[in-house]
């Protein structure tokens, strides 16, 4: 998408974010990834605003993250809690950051705000150099689904009523395997336009980008209560292992 660089989400939705974009499963992503960090070292990349790191903070784990927007990291910080927490600004397929860590951790599909196969490769190998022998590392993200596309190209209602109107508008390349979003809202006669870029892998994909950097798969759920993944999921939490 022409003009859409990797600071650009930040920059046009820090400001709302988390009242706009509540998945709701903090609680139970937070939950696991307690349970896979025990009581190790903690790297979460594109913390964000922190809506898991903070609560994981809370629980007196010792968690750290990476955040290429610096608009993100403002927000994080007027949370309780967030002055203290260690970010380090960067992205993430290639910051620099003193491991090793038994626990690193990247959710609500922001693997795939990288925008190409080759930065998703260097991100698993990033974290794979920098986990240590027996660490994890967790994914969460949708499962594509093409389906959906007529003539590589959907627009679909997201809310409509009296004094709104919110439309997603999404082209999709399934050569290059990539969405290019706009989100327009129109509320009170004003307009805003939200645009979003992403590069989709299928979960073997994401295996073989594991592999290549010497992670193994050590489970895949369909959700984030240890669901069993089927053909008919439409998300997955994986988690990959640093061999011993």
């Amino acid at each position: 998408m022409d003009g859409y660089g990797a600071t650009t989400f930040g920059e046009l939705n820090a400001d709302g974010y988390d009242a706009a974009n509540d998945p709701g499963t903090t609680d139970e992503c937070v939950d696991l990834v307690a349970e896979l960090a025990g009581s190790g070292r903690v790297l979460e990349l594109a913390v964000g605003t922190g809506r898991i790191a903070l609560p994981l903070a809370e629980r007196g784990i010792d968690v750290e993250g990476i955040e290429i927007s610096e608009e993100m990291v403002a927000e994080l910080r007027k949370k309780p809690g967030g002055d203290t927490l260690k970010v380090t600004i960067g992205d993430m397929a290639d910051v620099d950051v003193e491991g090793p860590f038994d626990h690193m951790f990247l959710v609500f599909n922001t693997i795939f705000n990288l925008q190409s196969q080759e930065a998703q490769v260097r991100c698993f190998a990033n974290v794979a150099q920098r986990l240590a022998p027996g660490g994890t590392f967790l994914v969460e993200t949708f499962v594509p689904d093409v389906t959906r596309f007529q003539d590589h190209q959907i627009v679909r209602i997201k809310t409509l009523d009296v004094s709104q109107l919110c439309l997603d508008a999404i082209q999709h390349d399934p050569v290059a395997q990539t969405f290019s979003m706009q989100r327009m809202w129109t509320k009170d006669g004003q307009t805003k336009l939200v645009p979003l870029f992403m590069r989709y892998a299928y979960p073997p994909e994401l295996d073989l980008m594991a592999q290549l950097a010497g992670l193994r798969l050590r489970a895949r759920w369909g959700g984030w209560q240890k669901e069993p993944f089927t053909a008919d999921s439409k998300m997955h939490v994986s988690v990959w292992e640093k061999p011993a």
